[in-house]
């Protein structure tokens, strides 16, 4: 008996309010514990102080399939069809965003496209925050634009297929709505506007710093002009003054007789140098002595033999005689095959 229809409620597009709901959510909403304990019993009067209580917006959530009180208030409008003045005074409350946008889902659901457009599109004027529960439980923050415009555009929203609507252009071309006037026109208009002004600013201050650079190059190459018929008629005349007879500015350049290259001395090298030095510790006077004093012998002071102070003989120091003999006792190598 709690769940039926109002007996003054108008069907909507041919079926039953309810029905606009899916049975299965519906079927949720029925057993759910808000339903049977906030719902039980309300009329259009006391259903604005339900609405006004709402923290969030939201359809089904959790794995059970929960109804939030929102998608509940808005079966309770559908089963009481409440009339329309109420609605709209739902969707012009500018104290309680969630009255408007309970009012809001509610005449999208059961109004024509021409009073959708109408009574919604001034909504997009409104920018405050709203709080809406996903299908998981999270929480996430929406603009009540963004809101407006998903129940315009969407086809589905809050676990509810809303009704096909009407595009906006078929209603301007048959003169049914007028051509909707954005909020932001002005605002772009005076964009524009100084958009404008600053790239003829822009421009203004390009074309002005060329001409002056322009100016100031033709002003140069004649200096330098001048300059360069100076410099030559003052080299024609072999630095003189014509007029006068006298010698004019020295002429800067180069002149055309060059005087040759100075050559580097040669200098001794490091090598040419040790050679030197080894040779004068070498010289020796008449007595077979050394500027150091040392008599016949090596620059160590030894007299003749070997590098180590060894007299004549092998490398171990030995004479010709036990070369000899240590010869005979060896063994002739043969060659190998």
């Amino acid at each position: 008996m709690a769940n039926k229809t109002a007996k003054e409620a108008v069907a909507i597009r041919g079926i039953n309010p309810q029905f606009l709901v899916d049975k299965i959510v519906r079927t949720r909403i029925y057993d759910s514990i808000y339903w049977k304990e906030e719902c039980f019993a309300l009329t259009a009067e006391r259903v604005v102080d339900k609405a006004m209580a709402l923290k969030y917006l939201g359809g089904v959530y959790g794995g059970n399939v929960k109804p939030t009180p929102f998608l509940c208030l808005v079966l309770k409008l559908l089963q009481i069809q409440p009339e329309k003045e109420i609605i709209i005074e739902f969707i012009k409350n500018e104290e309680f965003k969630y009255v408007r946008a309970l009012g809001a889902f509610y005449w999208r659901l059961v109004a024509t496209p021409k009073e959708i457009y109408e009574d919604l599109e001034p909504l997009y004027k409104d920018y405050r925050k709203c709080l809406f529960q996903d299908k998981m439980g999270k929480f996430q923050v929406v603009h009540m634009d963004e809101y407006v415009d998903t129940l315009l555009r969407a086809e589905r929203h809050c676990d509810i297929i809303l009704p096909k609507l009407q595009k906006r252009i078929v209603l301007e071309e048959s003169n049914e709505l007028e051509p909707r006037v954005s909020a932001l026109d002005d605002e772009m208009r005076r964009f524009q506007r100084s958009r404008d002004s600053d790239d003829e600013d822009d421009k203004t201050r390009q074309t002005g710093p060329s001409k002056q650079q322009s100016r100031r190059g033709r002003s140069s190459s004649s200096s330098s002009s001048s300059s360069s018929s100076s410099s030559s008629g003052s080299s024609r005349g072999g630095g003189r003054d014509r007029r006068n007879n006298r010698p004019g500015p020295s002429v800067r350049g180069r002149s055309r007789s060059r005087s040759p290259i100075p050559r580097r001395p040669v200098t001794q090298g490091p090598e040419n140098r040790r050679r030197s030095l080894s040779r004068d510790r070498t010289r020796r006077d008449d007595g077979g002595n050394d500027r150091y004093g040392r008599d016949g012998g090596d620059r160590y002071g030894r007299d003749g033999g070997d590098r180590y102070g060894r007299d004549e003989g092998d490398r171990y120091g030995r004479d010709e005689r036990r070369q000899q003999s240590d010869r005979r006792k060896s063994p002739e190598r043969r060659p190998r095959r």
